[in-house]
């Protein structure tokens, strides 16, 4: 097989590529009302009150944060095991980052690690909880609610991976990923490996009004033309439509109406998507099911609410098979590696052997091919070329 077969890779459509050329054809390149549209599309998609789109997902991240009220000097927790906006978002405001190790079992931020970091620290050390959907499987987030509760906590949930993602509360009730059920914000990316290619893109859900109009602002420069929203006295308005308040230091994070537009239309198929990268994680199952050099990190039938932005499996010989692999022209790819190994965080105080879990797991993770346009024959070849010796 010639073709290279990457770990992930966008899916766009002629209806896309029609999506985009409308645009280009109107008035509004930016700023028009092709934006509105994902949002609420997108807001229904997942289950919240709001969504509020935005350049890419770490403004998302660097947004939510702000929104949530996050001050400099104050931390937040969040896993390890991430890339690296999930932490960095925290800096960006002057606050402080904590990491909790992981759960070996999936990868996920291990919440009872998170209670006993809570416990052992005086009332108030931490201000927020920042917990990754790693890969598209689901932080049990009525668990994480119950911490956050506990402790005066926010929480945002960084989603990226997981749009259509759920876990089940203890009622029986499916949770979507950014529902707003249990957390204070939820963020997710647009890049073109994402489950919706928009090139580059992010979206904020959230159920609460009052985030959600920070959000309006900071995303806009901190700029509103809303009237209702004036600070100033009717005396000190200009009497004209032209009228606008800068309110708080905010940003240019807006999304162009074209890449709302591409959203948009990938949105329509978002579940038809999702239904294949889980039959693709079945089949990966079944093949890996009886080798015991090759574990998958999480299993479909473990973990049905799986979104699958990744299909992770640990290998002892992971450089080998890489490798392996890329000579075959299958590109696979690591993620992630921990980020308190990352030079600038070992900067901040952080060395290795701070989060052994975390190591051990990045020492044997590969991800391996995983996007709904993958062929039945090219997964085939991915298989062989893992099991053949």
């Amino acid at each position: 097989m010639n073709k290279p077969i990457p770990y992930g890779r966008q899916n766009i459509t002629e209806e896309d590529i029609s999506a985009v050329v409308e645009v280009l054809k109107s008035d509004f390149l930016t700023q028009g009302p092709k934006i509105l549209e994902f949002e609420q599309k997108f807001a229904n998609y997942v289950g919240s009150k709001y969504a509020v789109a935005v350049s890419n997902g770490t403004t998302a991240l660097h947004l939510s944060v702000l929104a949530l009220g996050l001050k400099p000097k104050q931390k937040i927790i969040t896993t390890p095991i991430t890339f690296a906006a999930s932490a960095n978002s925290a800096l960006y405001v002057g606050a402080e980052v904590e990491f909790a190790d992981i759960d070996p079992d999936t990868a996920l931020i291990d919440l009872k690690k998170v209670r006993k970091l809570l416990e052992s620290s005086p009332k108030g050390s931490y201000s927020g909880l920042i917990p990754v959907d790693l890969a598209g499987c689901p932080v049990n987030m009525e668990e994480a609610r119950k911490i956050a509760d506990e402790f005066g906590l926010w929480i945002l949930e960084d989603a990226c991976h997981a749009p259509g993602g759920y876990f089940t509360n203890v009622a029986g009730e499916k949770s979507f990923c950014g529902n707003g059920r249990y957390a204070d914000a939820s963020v997710f990316s647009f890049h073109p490996v994402k489950h919706i290619a928009c090139g580059e893109g992010g979206m904020i859900t959230t159920n609460s009004a009052e985030v959600y109009e920070e959000l309006l602002l900071l995303r806009t420069h901190g700029i509103t033309k809303d009237s209702n929203r004036f600070r100033l006295s009717s005396e000190e308005i200009a009497q004209g439509g032209w009228y606008y308040e800068m309110q708080e230091l905010g940003y240019n994070y807006r999304i162009p109406d074209i890449l709302a537009a591409l959203g948009v239309s990938q949105l329509n198929r978002a579940n038809e998507g999702l239904a294949r990268r889980r039959e693709i994680a079945e089949k990966y199952d079944l093949a890996f099911s009886n080798q015991p050099q090759i574990k998958p990190l999480t299993t479909f039938k473990d973990y049905p609410g799986h979104a699958y932005h990744l299909y992770i499996i640990q290998t002892k010989d992971r450089k080998e098979l890489y490798e392996k692999l890329k000579a075959n022209s299958i590109y696979s790819q690591v993620h992630y590696i921990p980020l308190h190994l990352q030079p600038y965080y070992k900067s901040l105080g952080f060395k290795k052997g701070d989060f052994p879990l975390a190591e051990k797991y990045y020492e044997e993770a590969l991800s391996i091919p995983m996007y709904p346009s993958l062929s039945d024959s090219e997964q085939d070849f991915v298989i062989q070329s893992i099991l053949k010796d």
